[in-house]
């Protein structure tokens, strides 16, 4: 069973190595590479994950056998491979839920160059899962940082190109507050290996003199990765950065990438500080205040916005301040939610990116709420689809979304602070109430028959043209049809398994917050 322990380093080098050979391929080629390819990963961190539930510990791979504190190291336990095999399964969802309209939205010749940039992606992402070291962690999150951009301009309209410099931008300036918060780390410690680093500054943490500098070093680190995530009120990039997107784009940048850096900061705070450490520093405080901010103004621009896409963006803010409020939270209970959060927006959100362009493809291409009037008659699988996600996200029981909030409100009650727990209770109170607000909104009106602006979809007029043309175009119909029903099965596979995993983490949740709680037990 020893090569299992190899596997953590194959999901990076092997990520590395299909993101080169992407670029020899041709785009459909590219495509069924890599969701064979993300299907092996998916299989090889499963393996991960059985190993380090049945040993109940985890395991450390020396990079080239140097020992600490100069070798580089790859860490694997029960939380990371939990993490590592939700994101796999929900990027392989959205390549093949997206494909019908990345291959619309991307120049044919960039094709197998997108599919490059995924594959980089997938590679930053297991990279910054596993690693043991603060500095690779780094390294990492700017090869994810180049190609999130690269996901985005693409698609090359001009609003693509103004988010993507506006996304570059902020999350260089995010990278440069990281990277001078690892050096000052590196400079009170003379370390960059997590476990080192940790039992340094616990020898410090009996002189508050010698605590102050890995506190300012810690809340740099803190806001540089809180932009890059999107911590309110750093969340104004979002709407056009997820919004203009292609839909795979989208789908991957607002499950996946903001999560991995609030997973990389939570790392720091659990093997780097320590988080008995962490949680007398005033830092927690502050993220707890700025997730509560987060969930309620998130909420409200997006009940302001009139294009679906954008007020499901601006959802992701709120979605954002519920995870960073369970760490503000602290306790096991708290940390335990917030990973489970995590995992639960992921899934939800990531669907609904990849819904919402049908709702608007028979809507005359148009995400405007007043197009989208009856959208869901027109598009039954993406209305019923859309439906289910927006009860998730909501908090209706047997979804997910509810058993999330449920575990904020009882890490709230078990914290042993009344104001931790007035405040929570009323975030979540007024939260789940906005999320009715907009989510049962559009609800409501994709399902409510009437004739907006683009009431005449593509589809009705596909029928009066096959109409007027008569038999002679039989073959070329039956060629259409085949075509629709594989689009219809590239959507339905993937939301089969997304919802699937959305009715599991509310109907089993235990499960979940079991692997979540037994990795948190052996992460210091």
């Amino acid at each position: 069973m020893d090569i299992i322990r190899n596997f953590p380093l194959f999901t990076i080098v092997l990520s590395l190595f299909s993101g080169v050979f992407c670029t020899m391929l041709k785009g459909k080629t590219a495509k069924y590479y890599t969701l064979i390819y993300e299907c092996l990963l998916i299989v090889l961190v499963s393996f991960v994950l059985w190993y380090t539930y049945r040993t109940g510990d985890s395991f450390t791979y020396t990079m080239g056998e140097f020992p600490a504190p100069w070798g580089n190291e790859i860490r694997a336990g029960v939380l990371e491979a939990t993490l590592a095999l939700g994101f796999l399964i929900i990027i392989f969802c959205s390549v093949m839920g997206g494909w019908k309209f990345l291959v619309v939205d991307v120049d044919e010749t960039k094709v197998n160059l997108y599919f490059t940039l995924i594959n980089l992606l997938t590679a930053a992402l297991m990279a910054m899962i596993w690693t043991n070291d603060i500095f690779t962690g780094y390294v990492f999150l700017e090869i994810m940082t180049l190609t999130s951009c690269g996901l985005m301009i693409v698609r090359e309209i001009g609003r693509t190109t103004l988010a993507a410099v506006r996304y570059m931008i902020l999350n260089l300036l995010g990278s440069g507050l990281f990277l001078l918060g690892v050096v000052l780390l590196y400079d009170i410690t003379g370390h960059l290996l997590m476990v080192p680093m940790q039992e340094n500054i616990a020898k410090m943490a009996s002189t508050s003199a010698a605590m102050e500098p890995v506190t300012m070093s810690l809340g740099i680190l803190t806001i540089g990765l809180s932009i890059k995530s999107g911590l309110f009120p750093f969340h104004f990039w979002m709407p056009d950065t997820y919004g203009w997107s292609t839909p795979t784009s989208a789908s991957i940048l607002s499950s996946i990438v903001s999560k991995a850096y609030i997973f990389l900061l939570f790392k720091i705070y659990y093997r780097c500080i320590g988080i008995e450490i962490f949680e007398n520093l005033p830092i927690r405080k502050i993220l707890f205040i700025l997730g509560i901010l987060g969930m309620i103004f998130g909420s409200i621009s997006a009940i302001r916005k009139s294009s679906v896409n954008r007020m499901v963006a601006y959802s992701s803010a709120a979605q954002i301040g519920y995870i960073y409020m369970g760490i503000g939270i602290g306790g096991m209970m708290g940390y335990t939610a917030a990973m489970f959060h995590i995992i639960v927006h992921a899934v939800t959100k990531s669907l609904l990116f990849l819904t919402t362009p049908r709702l608007a493809e028979v809507s005359g291409d148009s995400l405007l709420f007043k197009n989208l009037q009856g959208s869901a008659h027109r598009a039954k699988d993406a209305g019923i689809v859309f439906v289910l996600c927006s009860l998730s996200m909501v908090g209706i029981p047997i979804f997910a979304g509810f058993s999330s909030k449920l575990m904020f409100a009882l890490s709230a009650a078990q914290s042993d602070n009344m104001k931790i727990l007035f405040f929570t209770m009323s975030a979540l109170a007024i939260s789940s109430v906005l999320n009715a607000l907009y989510f049962l909104r559009t609800v409501i009106r994709i399902y409510t028959e009437g004739r907006g602006g683009a009431d005449i979809s593509a589809h009705k007029l596909y029928e009066e043209e096959k109409g007027i043309r008569g038999v002679a175009y039989d073959m070329e119909d039956d060629e259409e049809e085949e075509e629709t029903m594989l689009s219809k099965l590239e959507f339905r596979i993937p939301a089969a398994i997304l919802i699937g995993m959305n009715l599991f983490l509310g109907l089993f949740s235990w499960y979940t917050v079991d692997l979540i709680q037994k990795g948190l037990e052996m992460f210091p």
